[in-house]
């Protein structure tokens, strides 16, 4: 691996760790290029050779697992979960969700609780499916 890639690889990192923690805050392309001090363009077609992905379908799909497990670990009302994940629309979260997921929130919610096995185990078994094959060595 070239140096120029590791440091390729490097800011792409921290702009996918900058969304993992500030997901339910308002993000913005242009704030996500400063991070990685990259023009928004090259941020987003770097980003998707990367991880598979464009940054905005990275953070639907982020919000969208959080939501996931509020739905089946809480008593919220959808509304509340939308909101709670950085989605401003209850009609763009159940579509989003219902795109990334297959079913609505509610009829996610209607599985049942979680069952009792550690987070980390859960979290995986309800991630919703991404890009098949991911940079890193990760699979989705």
């Amino acid at each position: 691996m070239t140096r120029r890639t590791e440091e390729s690889n490097r800011r792409m990192l921290r702009v996918r760790d900058a969304m993992d923690r500030t997901y339910a805050q308002p993000l913005d392309i242009a704030s996500l290029a400063r991070i990685a001090c990259l023009s928004p363009t090259h941020l987003i077609r770097t980003f998707r050779a990367a991880f598979g992905e464009t940054p905005h379908r990275y953070l639907q799909r982020r919000r969208v697992e959080r939501a996931m497990y509020q739905l089946r670990a809480t008593d919220r009302s959808v509304t509340d979960i939308c909101l709670d994940v950085g989605f401003t629309s209850l009609g763009t979260f159940s579509r989003t969700f219902s795109g990334i997921v297959g079913e609505s929130p509610s009829a996610h919610r209607r599985r049942g609780p979680l069952p009792d096995v550690p987070t980390c185990f859960a979290m995986r078994w309800t991630r919703p499916s991404g890009p098949v094959e991911r940079s890193f060595g990760e699979r989705g």
